[in-house]
């Protein structure tokens, strides 16, 4: 690269794309514009619109360093300690598995079963609340997503939500999560292998658990390198933490409660099978993501 004082802004970004491509990076411009952003405190769009930005030493190798980084294969969600989901901008480090867009649609069906719940069949004044789980929450994106929208509906203090990991390690990163939205006070968090024997039932069990199969684990991307293997192995086929989750849900689920799982695109037939061996009789429906790939399989009681 040029020395840093003579380097403008868009210099630094097509230099940064062209080691970013080199280095295997699926989006390497996109890449560089967000880190740029980042360094500079300000929006990519600032970074399109002012290529002619002078930067000074110190930028240019604080920009140097992070480009690295990311050449090293180190996710730019860590390099930034920041990932937007739902809308909202989450707090994440190498603690806690990185959120991921396809997950939304956990987040999307959760609050459509509880809006149903608290709508369609109103609940007599001075019910309990709803109860909600969110299993192997990791960095608390899908808890504090349903607790933020549904303040957002004023329907909050109707619901109470629980949210586990078996990690104390990403429950300090969903912990500084729910403090930073402000709803730490509506949510529980418990470090437990999947959920508490002692919890009542729920109406609504929410889970994104580990499904990668142990030996496809070498052959993931990269960047998924740098987050906790324990959030992505999911065994010999991928679904031991499903399969582990699926057979408690018959003392986990209220009567008319419902659990979304999700799970790999290439897992649906597999989870199915799972699913009808560990319940017979119960309802199952997959839910396809904006890819059109099976992502959310649905079940509950008949």
């Amino acid at each position: 690269m040029p020395a840093a004082d003579s380097l403008t802004l868009g210099l630094w970004v097509d230099e940064a794309t062209e080691r970013l491509r080199i280095s295997g990076s699926e989006s390497p411009r996109l890449d560089a514009e967000v880190l740029a952003a980042h360094v500079l405190g300000i929006e990519r769009t600032g970074v399109l619109a002012h290529p002619e930005l002078g930067l000074s030493l110190a930028e240019g190798a604080l920009l140097g360093e992070c480009v690295a980084r990311r050449v090293a294969g180190e996710p730019v969600a860590y390099i930034r300690g920041l990932k937007e989901f739902y809308g909202l901008a989450f707090s994440i480090d190498r603690r806690a598995l990185i959120p991921r867009p396809e997950t939304e649609l956990l987040v999307d069906l959760a609050l459509g079963r509880i809006v149903e719940l608290l709508t369609v069949a109103p609940r007599p004044e001075g019910s309990a609340p709803l109860r909600v789980a969110d299993v192997g929450t990791g960095s608390g994106a899908v808890a504090v997503a349903l607790a933020v929208t549904l303040r957002r509906r004023g329907m909050l203090p109707s619901v109470d939500i629980l949210a586990t990991d078996v990690s104390a390690d990403a429950l300090a990163v969903a912990l500084e999560n729910a403090v930073a939205h402000a709803v730490a006070d509506r949510v529980r968090l418990r470090e437990a292998d999947l959920l508490p024997s002692e919890e009542p039932p729920f109406d609504l069990v929410a889970a994104n658990l580990p499904y990668v199969a142990s030996a496809e684990m070498p052959s993931l991307p990269i960047a998924a390198r740098f987050e906790p293997a324990r959030a992505l192995d999911g065994g010999a086929d991928g679904l031991d933490p499903l399969r582990a989750l699926v057979l408690r849900l018959p003392a986990a689920l209220a009567p008319s409660g419902t659990a979304l799982l999700e799970i790999g695109a290439d897992r649906e037939t597999s989870a199915r099978a799972v699913a009808a061996a560990s319940l017979p009789g119960w309802r199952d429906e997959v839910h396809l993501d904006l890819a059109g790939q099976p992502r959310i399989l649905e079940v509950g009681r008949p």
